[in-house]
């Protein structure tokens, strides 16, 4: 009896299940995995840049909605024929600011557009290449600037209220130059540090300062995020001491003093919104007890870190009176909406003989006119200033 066959059937039967013939259809019998490499951490999770995909949706929104808004508020501000006020100064660098986390957030979304589904394979390229460290140093850069700048307004504000009578002491374009020049300096200064050494942008996907490992390290995001925290309490204290200011019955009325005191509320809600989440998690997270994830914590970066960057030309300049006088003269010369340039203009000629006529009447005494004239000239600055208020 010939056993060739069976001796056949043995061997085969011994490599199980595979099929030489079809060797596709044992593939299909096993479910295709995702290898990362390296190996993924806390730190970098298997995943997209965006993690989620409504972050993915939310993230062009933010930043396409952020860059236009502080691209407008530059162009009409440095094209305007109306005189460089201390105001009118502080808000160009916040615009600019607030515009580099714009262009972060782009650059993120980008590369996040581009590695959709196989991030993996490009991770450690993006993250340590050139793009991520420029990108953090844009985020960490706009958004300390940012702060500094918020702080600046605030303190100027409440400055030229609480000395309304004093014009001496009122901050000049030349004082405020020098203060903005010191924050330039500090925010050049921390963003410049991870990229020398202290703390990375490599870390994370998202490319901001997350390294904890070292001394140095720590005790750089810790400065930072108290930092932050401080400015907050500086700004949240000075809009306190503004109200009372504007309901002291003393203290001379005017309707920018009631616009101040309307929108004090929504400031100081998008600027605890901007702050309270990140700074309450990444203080955790630097004394190395972190309450997220990072996968959750892109949650938190891409709908909480920007609410400034978007909220700011808006509430500060775009829906401002003085704002859209500047936008209506800089479309007049352009040939668009001069009715409305001319309402505008007529509006601040009547305002000016008024004010003239006023000081006119009432000037019967020397002491009597210096203080009109003082009240005049912080009821002119202030009307300057409505493009913060």
């Amino acid at each position: 009896m010939d056993f060739s066959d069976s001796n056949l059937f043995v061997e085969d039967a011994a490599f199980g299940d595979v099929n030489f013939h079809y060797p596709e259809l044992a593939f299909c019998q096993t479910r295709p995995t995702l290898v990362c490499t390296p190996e993924a951490d806390a730190f970098n999770p298997c995943e997209d840049i965006a993690g989620f995909s409504f972050l993915r949706v939310a993230i062009w929104f933010i930043n396409i909605l952020a860059i236009t808004g502080n691209l407008t508020v530059l162009l009409v501000s440095f094209i305007s024929r109306n005189k460089l006020t201390v105001p009118r100064f502080l808000m160009c660098h916040l615009a600019f600011a607030d515009l580099c986390i714009g262009i972060y957030l782009l650059m993120i979304a980008t590369v996040d557009l581009h590695t959709r589904g196989h991030y993996s394979q490009h991770a450690i390229e993006w993250q340590t290449g050139p793009g991520c460290s420029a990108a953090g140093f844009l985020s960490v850069f706009g958004g300390e600037l940012s702060v500094y700048t918020l702080s600046t307004i605030t303190l100027e504000r409440w400055h030229t209220i609480t000395n309304a009578l004093q014009v001496e002491r009122r901050l000049v374009l030349k004082q405020a130059a020098s203060i903005m020049a010191a924050g330039w300096l500090i925010s050049l200064g921390m963003g410049m540090l991870p990229l020398v050494g202290v703390s990375s942008y490599a870390k994370v996907s998202m490319c901001l300062p997350m390294d904890i490992e070292t001394p140095l390290a720590q005790a750089f995001i810790i400065i930072i995020l108290l930092l932050n925290v401080g400015a907050f309490i500086v700004v949240c204290v000075c809009y306190v001491l503004i109200y009372l200011a504007v309901k002291n019955p003393e203290f001379p009325r005017r309707s920018a003093d009631t616009k101040i005191a309307k929108r004090m509320a929504v400031l100081i809600f998008t600027d605890f919104l901007c702050m309270a989440p990140i700074s309450f998690f990444a203080i955790s997270a630097a004394f190395k007890v972190p309450l997220i994830t990072v996968t959750n914590s892109k949650i938190l970066l891409v709908l909480f870190f920007p609410i400034n960057s978007c909220a700011n030309p808006f509430l500060y300049a775009i829906f401002t009176k003085a704002f859209r006088k500047d936008a209506y003269q800089l479309m007049s010369a352009m040939g668009c909406c001069k009715s409305k340039a001319s309402v505008y203009h007529m509006k601040a000629y009547c305002c000016e003989n008024a004010i003239k006529h006023n000081l006119g009447s009432n000037n019967n005494g020397a002491g009597t006119g210096v203080r009109l004239e003082a009240m005049t000239g912080q009821s002119h600055h202030l009307k300057e200033e409505g493009k913060l208020t």
